[in-house]
């Protein structure tokens, strides 16, 4: 029975990545409409596979480079393994295809959805949407396969191998060498996430500062010079950048709980691992629930509410999982359960899982509500505009703070509550449940780049109006949806962080973090502060290339005639260089910060420091990441307000209007913040923690040559009764041997 479950895990993955490529080769055989329009989105496709190949190549000596000193590390200690370096490596490479897969499939389903939106906006809708869920399959099929098929193999040589018990180092080991799978997935992410946000927001405000304000010609105007730049972006910040975040997420939330299930005390059918082995089955019946999901995204006509469809299928999926986690719980673990001295039962466990699903749904419902059109929170940032860019921005700012506070307090809710449930282990299990449906997650958020390119290609090709009109429907609930989507990774990446952490604090020996300790709180406190320095330098980064964009913008304008007559064609490949090289060149820095700092904490003042650390980066992190991303949603769709006309004080604006124009820079301030730093801190949280806790056996405080395996441990009682005067005595020799 054990044996049988464990290749389940893999089996469902390619059940996902089956699904994926069934549903690519549908979009592909779409139609990708007229010459003009597959020449514009060739411009795109291979400014993105310019960026990625220069992106790889960097990536390429770093991954080599990482992978040797963990191969060195791995023979310092009992308890880690050189074959870490291999797990690493192939979890750099599965994150990188990850992106490559969303990214070469958005590139495709762009120009078809802006042909699909010259007949209706059910077609449009479906061929984005496919686009999207080739992305979300292609990721949770990638990481459940992966990490699947790498616990399979190295549970058989470190722990069944040896005849090793489940509390044993060997599954420490087997589990350590895991977290080198997450380790490289959530580096290639942290890159690819900074990288990405740096290329598409310096030519997005390049875009809009010199197109839209200066020049007065419409966003994805042809005659602009960054506008491919621009759409390029969408694909490798918002596409490639999303797919391995989440696929680094996924991945590190699985760990998480396989690592805290090693603690469980767990008398099951499965060998004492079905405390391991859930996080991986609710994972893989994710993906067949989010395949039943996407069945329902769909609309009867124009009239149709795109967005209901989107939620119809998210909540479907979520309803579905929360329904087979009663049983799969009630089948793999046993009625009663303990770990760190916390007892609980099978169904503390699934109470768990579920509170992680309801958080999950109610932080999409509130960042929703504080980005979407027509709520509250916008309609302030467009009332603001009507006094002037200043207004504008102080509206932004403050309802990017206030978006912060029901989260938080949901979030905050569901950790105590899953604690209270089933201890550490239902915090990390609810954050299972929330990541269970990624696959769906992922499609609705990718969704949104590949109709933001639909409505570019379709302004730029000249199309008739009611084309555009359909696309922007779709890019108007794309922003929602990435929105949320951002919401959602911060709240899980929360929860992971929290469940790496106690890992963490588990293997380096550690009983608490002491924040009376003077040295434990200075590293709270340098923890604290790294979200700002890291956020500083992502938005500085962005500046930098913004301004080189917009003076190459100019200089075209300036030195090419006939641009705006449309008899001379824009140099695009020049803006599309200036985008790659200072997203290559400036994402160092921030990445560098977040894989040397735990190592410097760590080895330099011990484990409870770092813990110290990692917990005032947790908490930043999770602020500035909500705050950021929130206020960016929101100004972007008070921008977009003004395209069907909004009224203030009595009086109807439009765009180019003056409130439109504030509009437009409360919308290029928000840039960096919704697509560069914002989605990068929970990135931040998470790869931290996995560095911690990969060097967790280097600098532990506990005798690991004291771990005693439970299996290899054999007790003889012997029990005697002796007549001593008349009475019987009972005496009992216990001989513990090894």
């Amino acid at each position: 029975m054990e044996q049988a479950l464990i290749y389940v895990v893999p089996a469902l993955g390619l059940v996902g990545l089956l699904a994926m490529a069934i549903k690519s080769a549908w979009v592909s055989k779409q139609e990708t409409g007229d010459k003009n329009m597959v020449e514009l989105s060739g411009y795109i496709a291979d400014g993105a596979m310019a960026f990625l190949k220069a992106e790889w190549k960097i990536l390429t000596y770093f991954a080599v480079i990482a992978g040797l000193l963990l191969a060195w590390s791995g023979t310092l200690v009992e308890t880690s393994s050189p074959v870490i370096a291999i797990s690493f490596l192939i979890g750099a490479f599965f994150s990188a295809l990850a992106g490559y897969i969303g990214m070469k499939i958005a590139t495709k389903a762009n120009v078809r959805t802006t042909q699909a939106a010259r007949n209706s906006l059910k077609q449009a809708l479906k061929v984005s949407f496919t686009g999207g869920s080739v992305m979300g399959l292609g990721v949770a099929g990638l990481a459940v396969l992966g990490l699947g098929a790498l616990f399979i193999v190295f549970y058989q040589v470190y722990v069944v191998a040896v005849g090793a018990g489940v509390n044993g180092k060997e599954m420490e080991t087997a589990l350590e060498v895991l977290a080198g799978f997450s380790l490289g997935a959530e580096s290639i992410a942290l890159f690819a996430r900074v990288g990405g946000g740096i290329y598409t927001k310096a030519a997005d405000v390049g875009a809009d500062l010199v197109g839209k304000v200066e020049a007065g010609i419409p966003e994805d105007d042809v005659r602009n010079p960054a506008t491919i730049a621009d759409n390029v972006g969408d694909n490798v910040g918002d596409v490639a950048g999303m797919g391995a975040d989440l696929f680094g997420s996924y991945v590190a939330t699985i760990l998480a709980t396989m690592v805290l299930g090693r603690e469980i005390v767990s008398l099951d059918n499965f060998g004492g691992i079905a405390p391991i082995l859930l996080p991986m089955v609710l994972a893989g019946l994710g993906i067949i629930f989010s395949i039943m999901g996407m069945v329902f995204v769909t609309i009867k006509d124009d009239k149709g509410d795109v967005q209901k469809a989107l939620n119809m299928g998210n909540w479907s999926s979520i309803i579905f999982t929360g329904i087979a986690s009663f049983f799969i719980v009630r089948y793999m673990l046993p009625e009663t359960l303990s770990i760190r001295g916390y007892e609980f039962t099978n169904m503390d466990v699934f109470y768990a899982i579920i509170l992680g699903l309801v958080v999950g749904t109610l932080m999409s419902i509130i960042t929703e509500y504080y980005t979407a059109m027509g709520k509250r929170p916008v309609l302030s940032i467009i009332k603001q505009s009507a006094t002037g860019h200043a207004t504008n921005i102080i509206g932004g700012l403050s309802v990017g703070m206030e978006s912060t506070v029901l989260p938080i307090l949901v979030l905050a809710g569901g950790i105590y509550g899953a604690y209270e449930f089933a201890g550490l282990y239902g915090v990390a299990i609810a954050a299972a449940g929330m990541m269970a449906t990624t696959a769906m997650q992922l499609a609705i958020d990718a969704f949104g780049p590949i109709a933001d390119n639909a409505g570019g290609i379709a302004e730029m090709s000249q199309l008739p109006e009611e084309v555009r009109g359909r696309t922007d429907i779709l890019d108007a609930v794309g922003n929602t949806t990435a929105a949320t989507g951002k919401g959602f990774a911060i709240a899980s990446a929360a929860l992971t962080s929290l469940a790496l952490f106690a890992a963490f604090v588990g293997i380096a020996g550690i009983d608490a973090i002491d924040i009376y300790k003077a040295d434990v709180l200075a590293g709270l406190f340098v923890g604290g502060m790294i979200p700002f320095i890291f956020s500083s330098l992502a938005i500085a980064a962005v500046g930098r290339a913004a301004m080189d964009m917009v003076n190459e913008v100019r200089r075209q304008f300036r030195e090419i005639p006939g641009i705006m007559e449309y008899k001379a064609k824009p140099e695009y490949e020049k803006c599309v260089e200036i985008s790659t090289k200072a997203s290559i060149r400036e994402m160092i820095a921030p990445g560098a910060i977040a894989l040397i700092s735990p190592l410097i904490v760590g080895f330099a003042f011990g484990p409870e420091v770092l813990g110290g650390m990692l917990a005032g980066v947790t908490v930043s992190g999770v602020l500035m990441g909500m705050f950021q991303s929130n206020a960016g949603g929101a100004w972007d769709n008070a921008k977009k307000s003004f395209e069907k006309g909004v009224e203030i004080n009595g009086e109807i604006y439009y765009k180019k209007s003056e409130p439109h124009k504030a509009s437009v820079t409360g919308d290029t301030v928000g840039d960096p913040f919704k697509d560069t730093s914002g989605p990068s801190m929970n990135i931040l949280i998470k790869l931290m923690s996995i560095v911690a806790l990969v060097i967790a056996p280097h600098i532990s405080e506990k005798d690991h040559s004291a771990v005693a395996d439970a299996d290899m441990i054999k007790k003889e009682v012997k029990k005697e009764i002796k007549i001593v005067d008349g009475k019987k005595i009972e005496t009992e020799t216990i001989t513990i041997t090894k």
